[in-house]
């Protein structure tokens, strides 16, 4: 395995060689290389979500090469180099595992969570909260779960489910009356509100929320996309079509899965 490993790093400094290197390659720096990075992320989630596995690995051998690849890159600057990648997670993955590697006993996989939220902060004391440290950028979905997770690491939650329902309902009231008064930034707030308390259900029962809504896209795109179909084979326009019509249709997509 680290004759692979080993392979890969040495053709991709190959690649950099200013004299005998790829002139893209040689072009490249870190910034230059973040779309790609970020793209060929998500082409390795949508080949977990599809649950294809030759696909997966390919998509897994392109991350890996942009993670080998900044490596280089840093290394070229005398930042650090791949092995000081490899030791610092080796190190952190031990450290944060005390009831694998040590002699802490955790009793299940909320306890370890918690207590790995613990050490993170414990470890970066320059923070001055515990909800520093999750990206920005994340979509909205991941970074409201994530904040969330953080703050029940200190204790900040729920005990159950049935307080999460009620605080739903309580949100969809105030939904309600901020519709009344046609205040578009009390109505966007509040939708806001209510999306937040949605997340920390799906969090509380142990579910993904950006997966859970990205399911449920993919299975509206398939019926709508049904619907379009039975349009296009009657040789009919859509567009023209009530929408009573489409509900019916709606309706027999579904029976079709």
């Amino acid at each position: 395995t680290m004759k692979e490993f080993q392979k890969l790093v040495d053709i991709i400094a190959q690649l950099r060689d200013p004299v005998s290197g790829c002139p893209w390659d040689i072009k490249q720096t870190p910034q230059s290389l973040i779309p790609n990075m970020v793209e060929e992320l998500y082409e390795v989630v949508e080949a977990i979500e599809d649950g294809d596995n030759v696909a997966l690995m390919e998509e897994l051998g392109d991350l890996l090469l942009h993670i080998v690849m900044q490596a280089q890159l840093a290394s070229e600057s005398g930042a650090f180099n791949i092995i000081d990648v490899l030791n610092h997670i080796n190190d952190k993955l031990v450290r944060r595992h005390p009831h694998v590697f040590g002699e802490l006993e955790l009793k299940d996989a909320d306890t370890v969570k918690k207590n790995w939220e613990r050490l993170k902060k414990a470890e970066k004391q320059e923070r001055k909260s515990v909800l520093e440290g999750i990206p920005r950028a994340l979509p909205a979905l991941i970074y409201a779960q994530r904040m969330q997770e953080k703050a029940a690491s200190v204790g900040f939650d729920w005990d159950d489910v049935p307080p999460i329902l009620e605080k739903i309902d309580e949100e969809t009231k105030e939904l309600k009356s901020a519709l009344e008064t046609e205040d578009q930034t009390r109505i966007k707030e509040e939708v806001g509100d209510l999306l937040f308390t949605i997340v920390n259900l799906a969090r509380k029962l142990h579910l993904d929320a950006e997966s859970a809504l990205k399911e449920t896209a993919r299975k509206f795109s398939k019926r709508f996309q049904y619907i379009e179909e039975q349009y296009r084979q009657n040789g009919e326009n859509i567009n023209e079509a009530s929408l009573e019509e489409l509900n019916s249709f709606w309706e027999l997509s579904k029976k079709e899965e």
